[in-house]
């Protein structure tokens, strides 16, 4: 068929815009337990830093672990199957969170919520809180074994839908519900549960999946039998040498062996990225309400303002998607080099990080609007994690077969995962222990000096894993089966 005169087709933007709600239900359904936990969950079942720290950690390695298998699962169920699996099963686990409750109190014998939040004796409130945090525990397994599978549906949607040089601008699209959904999820969430209890902001959240699913079923399909994909839509996403013209039916791909991914250094600088910096982003997103409110006193409706504005630039994101666009189009450069100079840029960003504890200390200064140097840090800190985390998984599309596409991409989320394990159960544990020793840190006292201590972390694991991935693949190489 002649293509040159036929007006192209965007669909691929309609696929990225169901890439980008699915990305934003995810990440509002992580947010619940960290905008209620402080200041509705704790205070009934009697919650220290550590409980939360444990839940979040746990949350962080049974993702870890499942991602290892949900890439695979993705590819073997392919794209439509696979998301609709993943996004069933994390939405249930969301709502299963509103049962933790009911099950605390019919398995410590109390009759209400009120008789929890009343009960007196050490050893009651242990058994309150341990029974507690097992039964979130639960919840956050299925939550975080479904919510494994985003991600790995997503890019394989991604490399499928459109050419290598628009993969890391998509990704920064779809990748910027994150954002939205954690832009979202201050001025949403708190409030429900003031009005109506945490149970019913679970419940609300975790149904906005379940809507979702009846958008997909009817609107994906692979682009060469979509009707709505013409033949100049389809010839422009098959651009690429690894495709076949546009027109054709493609050949069944040649599946790569789970433990041949293993073998590729392509395969471990991918997940050395994801170890380094995943962490980065999931605690901001799990502490940063809690963090308001240890060192500044504001709680989960007070810090919806700064929550909110935080949130609003790591917006600028999306920029991060264009760059490499910009650094093949206009200076001629490789995808694969340009995005690694794109992640080289934004790696420089989170050195911010050094900053917010000292700058945010400077009370007698600027009294409540110190409050705000750390937001706005952070918040950049969070926009260049967005960029660089666009660009690291579009990394796997630049060199790997679309077959093998959702596996790798479940590997390295199990090892952004585990570094999200560390980072969340060794923080819980600093923070309380910097709060009961009233320890000291580089003129910090106190739980203070745990932020600082964690924000400089934070600071520098960009540049590390950058090195790193520098030093395994130097240059692109292409991975053929």
């Amino acid at each position: 068929m002649n293509t040159q005169n036929e007006k192209m087709t965007n669909y691929r933007w309609v696929i990225c815009s169901m890439l980008f709600f699915a990305t934003t239900v995810n990440y509002m359904d992580r947010q619940v337990l960290s905008l209620t936990w402080k200041d509705f969950i704790a205070p009934e079942f009697h919650w220290t830093n550590a409980d939360y720290g444990n839940i979040t950690a746990t949350f962080s390695i049974i993702y870890a672990l499942a991602m290892l298998f949900a890439g695979k699962f993705v590819d073997w169920m392919d794209t439509k199957k696979g998301y609709l699996w993943s996004i069933g099963v994390w939405s249930f686990g969301a709502c299963l969170h509103a049962l933790c409750g009911i099950g605390t109190e019919w398995v410590v014998g109390l009759d209400s919520a009120e008789a929890l939040r009343i009960a007196e004796g050490a050893d009651l409130v242990a058994k309150i809180a341990s029974i507690s945090v097992t039964f979130f525990i639960i919840a956050r397994f299925v939550l975080a074994v479904g919510e494994a599978g985003n991600f790995p549906a997503a890019i394989k949607a991604t490399a499928e839908f459109f050419p290598k040089k628009d993969r890391a601008f998509a990704t920064s699209i779809f990748n910027a519900g994150a954002t939205v959904g954690a832009l979202a999820a201050p001025v949403s969430i708190p409030f429900i549960a003031a009005s109506f209890g945490w149970e019913l902001a679970f419940l609300i959240i975790g149904a906005l999946g379940f809507v979702w699913m009846g958008f997909w079923v009817f609107i994906y399909k692979k682009p060469e039998a979509h009707p709505r994909v013409n033949a100049s839509e389809l010839s422009y996403i098959r651009q690429d040498n690894d495709h076949e013209p546009a027109g054709t039916t493609e050949a069944p791909a040649k599946k790569m062996p789970f433990m041949q991914c293993f073998t590729y250094k392509q395969t471990w600088a991918f997940a050395f990225g994801k170890f380094m910096t995943d962490g980065v982003w999931w605690f901001f997103l799990f502490w940063t309400p809690a963090y308001l409110s240890s060192v500044y006193g504001l709680d989960s409706t007070q810090s919806a303002p700064q929550i909110f504005v935080l949130y609003l630039i790591t917006l600028l994101s999306i920029v991060g998607g264009w760059l490499p666009t910009y650094f093949v189009e206009k200076k001629g450069m490789h995808p694969y080099a340009g995005r690694m100079r794109s992640m080289l840029i934004f790696a420089f960003f989170p050195l911010l990080a050094l900053l917010a504890q000292p700058l945010g200390g400077m009370t007698e200064e600027f009294g409540s609007l110190a409050v705000w140097f750390p937001v706005v840090i952070i918040g950049i800190a969070g926009a260049a994690h967005q960029a660089w985390s666009a660009n690291i998984f579009s990394t796997v599309g630049d060199m790997f077969p679309r077959s093998a596409i959702a596996t790798v991409t479940g590997i390295g989320g199990m090892a952004g995962g585990v570094g999200a394990f560390v980072i969340n159960m060794s923080s819980g544990v600093l923070f309380d222990y910097a709060t009961n020793t009233q320890m000291q840190f580089m003129g910090f006292k106190g739980i203070e000096a745990g932020y600082f201590i964690i924000f400089s972390i934070c600071a520098v694991s960009y540049l590390i894993g950058w090195v790193v991935m520098k030093m395994l693949v130097p240059t692109y190489k292409k991975i053929n089966l």
